[in-house]
């Protein structure tokens, strides 16, 4: 398997901003709702996900560098067992096949019968219990084999539109074969919240592992998050301001109507309660309404009216500022 910054295109001291900058670019290529009828650029999409998650995870990335896990993030074996190592009936080890040296210090040789557990006890300072000359028992007290190991977990990325995070919409995830499974969005959820779909990544001896989905929430042209509020600049006209009216506001929840006071100026804010995002204890945010008066451009009448009004014995607006 190539290495993580290979599956990238990145040079192995890439910065942050170079390895995103990858990822994008790969993973707009190789999305799976761009490639439908390609199941190997949904793969490498999985894979180009998987190392975008781990290359950008400090710890993660650190480790992997000292090669302390492998490009799915799984821990490697230690002492060399499977990269080249001494492993059993590989020869030139006790436990090899060709030749060693027996218990009592002659050579043993392949086909030959040999009472292992004086060996066992000569290592590891004996122990008994069990049968001897086998693994199940002497020095290794009847310890289990290790149960076969599961396939490795698989990450993906979802975008999810920002209305649908705040109010916690269901939304579908397209796996690397192809299989299509509806989530349900935690409460508290923002970018960079991981979701674990048990038994849907890679399979495995022991059976597959899970599936990581990583949340973006993308960006709205007009609302802003603001912790578990929600923002919004709303222009309302000169007459709703000065007279008071009753306005239709977007929220992420649909259109609802708003009273503005009479005699409102720009920059005051108000609140409509439970529409903002969910936080992690159930309860709801606001979204928070900042009214902004629209003065048209050229109007004639407007002007007219501004000339014959006078501010005089009215206050200076600009009184609090010192000026």
């Amino acid at each position: 398997m190539a290495d993580l910054y290979s599956q990238l295109g990145v040079a192995r001291g890439a910065d942050e901003a170079d390895i995103k900058k990858a990822y994008r670019k790969l993973a707009k290529e190789l999305h799976p709702d761009r490639n439908k009828d390609n199941p190997k650029a949904t793969e490498r999409f999985s894979k180009v996900t998987q190392a975008y998650d781990i290359l950008t995870d400090k710890d993660k990335r650190a480790q992997y560098d000292r090669g302390e896990i492998d490009e799915d993030g799984n821990p490697k074996a230690p002492f060399g067992y499977g990269q080249g190592g001494p492993r059993p009936g590989a020869g030139g080890g006790p436990f090899g096949g060709g030749f060693g040296r027996g218990p009592g210090g002659g050579d043993f040789h392949a086909g030959e019968e040999v009472d292992l557990s004086e060996m066992f006890e000569g290592l590891f300072g004996g122990g008994g219990g069990g049968r001897r000359g086998g693994f199940a028992g002497g020095a290794f007290g009847g310890r289990r084999q290790a149960p076969p190991a599961r396939g490795a977990d698989t990450g993906y990325r979802l975008s999810v539109p920002f209305e649908d995070a705040a109010a916690l919409k269901q939304q579908r995830v397209v796996l690397s074969g192809g299989k299509t499974i509806d989530i349900k969005l935690p409460k508290g959820v923002e970018d960079g919240t991981k979701i674990r779909l048990s038994g849907q990544g890679q399979e495995g001896p022991g059976g597959a592992g899970d599936a990581i989905v990583t949340i973006s929430i993308a960006p709205h042209r007009f609302f802003r998050r603001e912790g578990d509020d929600v923002r919004l600049d709303l222009p309302i006209s000169l007459d709703e301001a000065v007279l008071g009216a009753k306005v239709k506001v977007p929220t992420v929840d649909g259109a609802v109507m708003l009273s503005v006071p009479k005699g409102s100026s720009s920059g005051k804010v108000l609140r409509l309660k439970g529409k903002g995002f969910h936080a992690k204890d159930g309860k709801r945010g606001d979204q928070l309404v900042t009214l902004m008066i629209d003065i048209p451009a050229d109007d004639s009448e407007l002007e007219a009216f501004v000339q014959g009004w006078s501010r005089r014995g009215k206050g200076n607006p600009r009184a609090g500022l010192g000026v």
